[in-house]
């Protein structure tokens, strides 16, 4: 058997029960239809894939605004909500619980990516410049229009309306993005949030929209059917949050706004900053989960031991293994993700790895 007992144990996270300790990370693969709906293709992936129990799916836009790359899905149509019921109910057949990631990327885009075509919108007019991929090709991400203040409530209401069709597809819950270099993680960084109107300018104003989110889409929906990721000192998509000091002041104080929402989990994409990650476990009140790139099947259940994290999420191993609970519990050697087939496409690369049975 792979890592510790504890990997192993139920867990009760919010309103569902899991089986394990183990979950599917939020992975984006580029799969839906032009128009964001998903696909029964993309039903096919996550239910091959539902044994591990709890599932963050990839993020979805939940406005035309909110999209960064092609063939990424949506959660704001009719037919948005249809495609992730079959998505929902594949993985609940399967016996996982879905947590639908709502993902507003911010600047991190191209008019060329989105339905209206517009400039990409963000908490200030400071370009990411990021190299994007479009239908032609790498383009650059361009200057983002600032975000006026009386815009910022219709965006939180993006998020709650986002939440509310989640759940009427079936899903178990959402996870807000508020990681990796995207809106919310904008208005965090001071690089990327220039802002003078109590939005912005201290600790305490950029995490100020973060809040504003989490505590509306808690109210829609429930908090226990609520998790949000941060990513603390992450320099993806142009961020620079500071030094350690300034990376630590800022997310204390926003944890600890956040901890009296009482949401479902805290989810860290965690960069090793131990005494950071100590002193968030001590004041979130409910679950916490933490990912580490490079962890070893010896490691995958390291914080779960020392009491630091309730689950630990896997991305890459559970794209190429659609069996990797039973891999992991069997010490069975893991199939290889092949890089060309991560992103768009069909099934190649997505639904036709093959699990012990059939190989």
């Amino acid at each position: 058997m792979t890592t510790s007992p504890t990997l192993w144990q139920p867990f009760a996270l919010g309103r569902v029960k899991l089986p394990h300790r183990l979950a599917m990370a939020p992975m984006t693969r580029s799969r839906a239809l032009p128009d964001g709906s998903p696909t029964e293709l993309m039903a096919e992936y996550y239910g091959q894939r539902a044994s591990l129990g709890l599932i963050i799916s990839e993020g979805a836009q939940p406005s035309e605004d909110g999209q960064g790359y092609p063939g990424t899905p949506g959660i704001h149509t009719r037919e948005h909500v249809e495609g992730w019921r079959r998505i929902a109910e594949a993985t609940h057949a399967g016996g996982g619980a879905l947590f639908v990631q709502l993902m507003h990327v911010g600047r991190i885009s191209h008019p060329d990516n989105t339905p209206h075509h517009r400039q990409p919108v963000a908490p200030s007019a400071i370009s990411a410049d990021q190299d994007m991929i479009t239908a032609s090709g790498m383009q650059k991400t361009p200057v983002p229009r600032e975000l006026a203040t009386g815009e910022l409530a219709g965006v939180v209401a993006e998020f709650r309306r986002a939440a509310a069709m989640a759940v009427e597809a079936g899903a178990d819950g959402v996870e807000i993005h508020a990681a990796n270099g995207y809106l919310l993680h904008q208005f965090l960084s001071p690089n990327a949030n220039h802002r003078s109107d109590g939005y912005g300018g201290s600790v305490e104003a950029r995490s100020r929209f973060v809040v504003e989110v989490a505590a509306a889409v808690a109210e829609e929906i429930g908090a226990d059917r609520v998790g949000i990721r941060i990513s603390p000192g992450f320099p993806l998509g142009g961020i620079d949050e500071g030094d350690v000091e300034a990376v630590r002041a800022q997310y204390r104080h926003l944890v600890g706004e956040l901890a009296p929402l009482d949401l479902a989990y805290l989810h860290i994409h965690h960069l090793g900053d131990e005494e950071l990650l100590r002193s968030l476990r001590e004041v979130w009140p409910t679950a916490l989960l933490v990912l580490r790139y490079g962890r070893t099947r010896e490691e995958l259940a390291e914080y779960l031991d020392s009491g630091l994290a309730d689950i630990a999420p896997v991305g890459r191993w559970a794209l190429a293994n659609p069996d990797l609970v039973e891999r992991l519990r069997l010490d069975a050697a893991l199939t290889e993700a092949d890089p060309a087939t991560l992103y768009g496409g069909g099934a190649v690369g997505y639904t036709d790895y093959p699990t012990l049975a059939g190989a």
